[in-house]
């Protein structure tokens, strides 16, 4: 997080839309653009995220504007919630900053048939045994040992590769952002470190802000598309949210060793080397986006697989097969990924490489990339709160493709780094407060709950808010978390 207040200049363009002019720092090719409430600007001023909008702004090849979602926050490089569009066909970079080092961290949503009362009186029992059918933590391993021949087929197939040995079925895969595969997958570029780090983390959640979570839906908003998606309120829904683990880490850290190398050479004008890129078209940017794709791809399989635990999990909890417990997946989402995709800008097609960082991809209704079922209503977009807050599934729109490239929030947003989160929960104890609410959690790290408590992040609610306002995603229904798994 950023230690100071940022006083750059922003201009009020629209009700929750910022502009931070061009002209604010020599070296900027486009403006940038905060998407946030009166409410929210005043705790983003309070860190210095939008001067890494800023600075995004540098970025060659930038089209546009660079942008930041209402759950801005300070990151590496980019800001986390930012979405830059770089020109394929115009001196595009591509830069692993505006991905994250959690390549595909992203969010899953499964309905059932369940109700709360379903649960009443089980949820210790039941968040034991998720806990334990799903490892989590630092540095947790699964029961799946990936050989090298294996692991491989893993990055090149996503989530094909993990219903294709019986982890998931084909109604997964339409119901998952891009089939769960990414294209242009090259294991040959990724490094033996990141494979050894991959060997045994396909089915595990990980640590941080990753969770494995029971809930019910609490408010419906929107009727034709809550009936297209299946939700019922009052009924039990499972989210997942993880990303590509130690391995997706590796291949960033890796690129950005090599980028950062490559600074002076490009003679590229960059305000922080941490924005460090390759152009597109170059072997460097074409070696990385086959590895991000490795790893984006292992996040899917990643998520399929402990889908495939939380349905075998449930039907042994309840004595009950999955499919009579309605286990199927809504939608499935990346929030952490670069994509190479064709929009309209100002009346022109272009082919454009789009950053979301901390940022979800939002297309409307008869995009061709949807699932038949979704065509009509739009793309489900997944909205995580914190363990203790409500989240949200949204629908993207056509303003979205205009606005932000197709582009909407990823969560919350966090206010206060971790070790401040710490200090702040010392004598407090955050599993009483939470159970005092409902809910029920079970964590890995001693000090994941002060460290992923709900003063540390923003009222998703408000964020979420600001995007239906904008109309760049629609709610559909809010959840209220019942059990949490956590690493």
């Amino acid at each position: 997080m950023g230690d100071k207040g940022w006083d750059g200049p922003l201009e009020k363009q629209a009700e929750n839309i910022w502009r931070i002019p061009k002209d604010y720092k020599s070296g900027m090719r486009v403006p940038g653009i905060i998407l946030a409430s009166e409410a929210l600007m005043k705790g983003i001023r309070s860190d210095r995220a939008p001067e890494q909008v800023a600075n995004t702004a540098f970025l060659p090849g930038v089209v546009k504007q660079a942008m930041a979602m209402p759950d801005i926050h300070w990151g590496y490089g980019f800001p986390i919630g930012g979405v830059v569009a770089t020109d394929m066909d115009g001196g595009g970079v591509i830069s692993p900053g505006g991905v994250g080092y959690d390549i595909n961290c992203g969010v899953r949503l499964l309905r059932t048939k369940l109700k709360r009362a379903d649960i009443e009186g089980r949820q210790e029992e039941l968040v034991s045994v998720l806990f334990a059918a799903v490892p989590s933590g630092v540095g947790s391993k699964g029961s799946l040992s990936l050989r090298d021949t294996e692991e491989r087929q893993a990055m090149r197939d996503g989530a094909k590769w993990a219903v294709g040995r019986g982890y998931g079925t084909e109604r997964d895969l339409a119901h998952t952002e891009a089939e769960g595969r990414l294209p242009g997958a090259k294991p040959e570029f990724v490094s033996p470190r990141a494979m050894n780090r991959g060997s045994r983390q396909v089915g595990t959640l990980g640590s941080g802000n990753h969770f494995l979570e029971v809930q019910v839906v609490d408010e419906v908003f929107d009727e034709e598309a809550a009936k297209a998606t299946g939700i019922e309120d009052g009924a039990l829904t499972v989210m997942i949210h993880t990303g590509s683990r130690g391995f997706g880490h590796q291949v960033c850290d890796d690129t950005i060793r090599t980028f950062r190398g490559l600074i002076k050479k490009q003679g590229f004008e960059l305000p922080d080397p941490q924005l460090c890129c390759a152009p597109i078209d170059s072997r460097e940017g074409q070696e990385y986006l086959g590895a991000m794709a490795c790893a984006a791809n292992y996040a899917w399989a990643n998520r399929q697989v402990i889908t495939f635990l939380v349905r075998r999990t449930l039907a042994e909890f309840f004595g009950r097969k999955p499919e009579e417990l309605g286990l199927e997946l809504v939608y499935d989402v990346a929030h952490n990924i670069a994509k190479l995709e064709e929009h309209t800008v100002d009346g022109k097609a272009m082919r454009l490489c789009v950053h979301r960082k901390g940022a979800t991809r939002a297309f409307p209704p008869g995009h061709h990339e949807l699932p038949d079922d979704y065509r009509k209503i739009g793309q489900p977009v997944i909205i995580p709160g914190d363990m203790g807050t409500e989240s949200y599934l949204l629908r993207g729109t056509e303003k979205a493709m205009g606005l932000t490239f197709g582009s909407t929030c990823h969560g919350a947003g966090r206010v206060m780094g971790r070790k401040a989160a710490i200090r702040y929960a010392q004598g407090r104890s955050i599993k009483k407060e939470l159970a005092e609410q409902g809910i029920v959690v079970k964590y890995a790290g001693k000090d994941t709950l002060a460290e992923e408590a709900s003063f540390a992040y923003k009222d998703v609610s408000q964020v979420v808010d600001v995007v239906h306002s904008l109309g760049i995603s629609t709610r559909i229904a809010r959840f209220k978390p019942l059990v949490v798994a956590k690493g």
